[in-house]
């Protein structure tokens, strides 16, 4: 079982009485491109299928080919899967299963992307636990014969990264705007980042990553990454100060970055950085849980990156899912809003900018009780709800009037 809570320290319980159920924050100007995001009450979760994935943690589409209307689907012990035409091949796309480690609920294969240029040169990549329980990521090729087929001899390593635990290992991977390839790394797991990982860019864990891909083999660090010319630091890091970003998303339009944190005991959390914002940002973990001290020693050091959003364990659920702005063309009114979930109470949301209110508002718009993993997008920006209990997947439609 997928489960990205860990359990709440002895404290918790009075640093929860000093928050509601959800804060919505102050936010730092908000540069808008196009029409602002209008409000939605609900959404149609329409099925494109109800059964037959196992375990499914993440859906995406291959690279940038609006023409290639696939949905692949990474199930955690090991297989990726392909939904065409609304139906679920019967032979998986690629298949690693004597690779993992699926022993933890935060282990096996947590995380796929597409080149931009699959189309061209085949390549995409996967995350996942090997069976020594640490973190690879790999590259693997489309099979020349089929392309429903990827080659299974066709891998090669990345990065190897040791875990200490069994959980926050990881998960997204992502190419930016600027077309470099984006890791996400939890802070290598237990209760309250022990080794001090997650403020330590000396190693790749409780971090974002950024590398270039295309220059050199296996990967090159771009020159204007924030730790290139620091001796006691990781060169690929990024951002620092997150203890399980197990998803986060560009939006298609404007480039702006969305990250969702796993929380600790308390806060659920939404960062979000505008494009082009500096790098180095540092996003608080464990110093702070989200606006929230943590440790009280060390909270209010400044320059630490705030969220935007973030909600208390309780009934909105206990362990945030991200999450993608609406850019797809089928439904108008949903532009512009971006969608999360809960894996505990199933609970779907949009959040938007209010330019009047100065502020981001957090809608409720569907109910799906059950365990949601990821909420994935297609080649032109629909957006598909992933069951992780029963192996369904609904695309997020427009509510009818009726």
């Amino acid at each position: 079982m997928l489960l990205l809570a860990a359990c709440q320290p002895a404290n918790s319980a009075s640093r929860l009485a000093t928050v509601g159920i959800y804060k919505l924050l102050a936010a730092t100007a908000v540069p808008l491109i196009g029409p602002p995001a209008q409000p939605i009450t609900a959404v149609a979760l329409q099925p494109i299928i109800t059964t037959g994935l196992r375990k499914p943690v993440y859906l995406t589409h291959a690279g940038n080919n609006p023409t290639d209307e696939r949905l692949f689907v990474a199930e955690q012990d090991g297989r990726v899967r392909i939904i065409e035409n609304g139906e679920l091949l019967p032979e998986p796309f690629l298949d690693v299963t004597d690779l993992l480690a699926t022993d933890g609920s935060e282990r096996g294969l947590l995380g796929l992307a597409f080149h931009p240029q699959y189309a061209q040169n085949g390549y995409f990549y996967i995350v996942y636990t090997n069976q020594d329980g640490d973190t690879e990521i790999s590259r693997y090729t489309v099979s020349a014969a089929d392309p429903d087929r990827a080659d299974p001899e066709s891998g090669q390593r990345l990065f190897l990264i040791d875990q200490p635990y069994g959980n926050h290992n990881g998960g997204q991977l992502a190419f930016g705007p600027d077309g470099y390839f984006y890791i996400g790394l939890g802070d290598g797991g237990a209760v309250g980042d022990p080794y001090g990982n997650a403020q330590d860019p000396g190693t790749l864990l409780g971090s974002i990553l950024r590398i270039d891909i295309d220059s050199a083999t296996p990967y090159a660090i771009p020159p204007d990454n924030p730790f290139v010319h620091d001796r006691q630091a990781r060169g690929e890091v990024w951002m620092i100060g997150l203890r399980n970003p197990w998803a986060f998303s560009f939006d298609a339009l404007t480039g702006d970055l969305y990250i969702t944190d796993v929380a600790q005991a308390g806060l659920e959390e939404i960062n979000f950085l505008p494009a082009h914002s500096p790098a180095g940002v540092n996003f608080g973990w464990p110093y702070r849980e989200g606006s929230d001290c943590y440790d009280a020693e060390s909270c209010d050091i400044p320059g630490l990156r705030m969220p935007i959003f973030e909600y208390a364990h309780g009934e909105d659920g206990c362990a945030i899912i991200g999450g993608h702005v609406y850019r797809g063309k089928q439904f108008p009114a949903l532009a512009g809003n971006y969608f999360f979930s809960d894996f505990c109470s199933g609970r779907i949301w949009t959040l938007r900018y209010d330019e009047s209110a100065g502020q981001w508002l957090r809608t409720a718009v569907a109910e799906t009780h059950t365990p949601v993993s990821t909420i994935g997008a297609d080649a032109n920006g629909e957006l598909y709800v992933v069951d992780y209990a029963h192996g369904a997947v609904w695309q997020i439609q427009a509510a009818t009037t009726e």
